[in-house]
């Protein structure tokens, strides 16, 4: 099927130049871009991932101590006053 899409020119020009760096029509590389995009999974538009949010906190904790999970020390008594235990 035949149909007109409008690209902005450096757009067009960039994947026109992928297409001939690949050995490919450029109609080739539109349909393997629209495949791709069509079997990916659906994210929310607007919503970022976790992961896109905590981006910018992780690591900015350094507490001298490389895992204090691995140190029962740093964890004794850790939480017991919040429950309420003495």
């Amino acid at each position: 099927m035949k149909t007109t899409v409008e690209l902005s020119d450096d757009l067009y020009r960039r994947a026109k130049a992928e297409a001939a760096m690949r050995g490919h029509k450029f109609k080739d590389l539109v349909e393997e871009g629209l495949r791709l995009v069509l079997q990916s999974p659906r994210r929310l538009a607007g919503r970022p991932t976790l992961q896109e949010l905590m981006k910018s906190a992780c690591g900015v904790v350094d507490s001298g101590i490389p895992d204090l999970a691995s140190n029962p020390k740093h964890l004794a008594g850790f939480g017991r006053h919040a429950r309420g235990y003495r």
